[in-house]
């Protein structure tokens, strides 16, 4: 029987129309059974015997795995980003990649926005005090007084615009590509950016050159007392150089959705002025519906050109 992986660390089977056509039409499913991000070994075990569809999610779907998948002939990602998908080795060995690339939008740009108030106004803290009987209202800041250095001006981070705007927050921004002035937005260069914000907001790809861009270099380029969000990918950041400069006070606060390694259980989890969420970005109802939509849509597209589904 051909099989259909889900690999993500979580997916509304029961909800899913598409799914249960695959179903009918006698594909059967696997599933996560981990329930976390699999790694390069699990997902290689998991791909093996008949599976010729993956519903993927973040682990490394490197070209040793891509290889020894020898039924596989579509991925279709549940998400944006592609960076963990050896594009180059699918096409080699004739696998159809898809992701979703509109559907987690506007989630993780409210997780965003979410984080920053959270920072700001220490309601993360206030909570924990009130909790352990310690009522002690904490000072906090002005969304509507920060300059907001978003960097990555893509879909994401254009919906972060859009939204900091109602608070009437300077906003400054940096891309790769050449976009104009526009609503108010004044684009600058990378170094320019990190070192006038009062909070940067990374929303990057990963690649060999974003790898680590927030280091002890440009986290020294930061104001004293900025902070840092990042609601994209764990390892455009150096952890050990945010903790650093926690540690010195130089960064005040930072709000951390994506870590390199998850589930992470690091010194970051030390700081009362650090919120951390659990890489859950996309993890609203509605958005989270659409991507598995899409994500399953795709799957069908891909199964279809390759003449396994009619």
């Amino acid at each position: 029987m051909r099989k259909i992986l889900i690999s993500t660390s979580s997916f509304n089977v029961k909800e899913n129309y598409f799914l249960k056509e695959l179903e009918k039409n006698g594909f059967s499913l696997v599933l996560n059974p981990y329930g976390r991000r699999l790694t390069e070994n699990e997902v290689n075990a998991l791909l093996k015997d008949n599976v010729v569809g993956l519903v993927a999610g973040l682990e490394p779907l490197t070209r040793k795995v891509i290889k020894t998948a020898l039924n596989l002939k579509v991925v279709s990602r549940c998400g944006v980003g592609m960076e963990y998908v050896d594009l180059e080795a699918a096409k080699e060995y004739g696998i159809e990649v898809y992701n979703t690339p509109t559907a987690p939008v506007i989630a993780v740009a409210e997780l965003t926005i979410g984080l920053i108030l959270s920072v700001l106004r220490r309601i993360v803290e206030a909570d924990i005090n009130i909790r352990n009987n310690n009522w002690k209202p904490l000072m906090g800041n002005l969304l509507s007084e920060q300059t907001v250095g978003i960097v990555g001006y893509g879909r994401i981070g254009s919906k972060v615009a859009q939204l900091l705007r109602v608070f009437g927050t300077k906003i400054i921004a940096y891309d790769i590509r050449d976009i104009p002035p526009h609503d108010g937005i004044t684009f600058l260069t990378f170094n320019e950016v990190i070192s006038q914000a009062n909070i940067v907001v990374l929303h990057l790809s990963l690649d060999s050159s974003t790898r680590h861009i927030i280091n002890n270099r440009t986290v020294a380029m930061m104001k004293k007392g900025a902070k840092l969000i990042n609601t994209s990918r764990g390892e455009l950041v150096d952890e050990n150089a945010v903790v650093d400069a926690l540690k010195s006070g130089h960064l005040s606060g930072a709000g951390i959705d994506t870590f390199e390694k998850e589930p992470y259980k690091g010194p970051l989890t030390t700081f009362p002025q650090v919120v951390l969420t659990s890489h859950m970005g996309s993890y609203a109802i509605e958005a989270r519906a659409q991507m598995e939509k899409e994500a399953v849509g795709n799957l069908l597209k891909g199964l279809r050109m390759k003449g396994l589904f009619v």
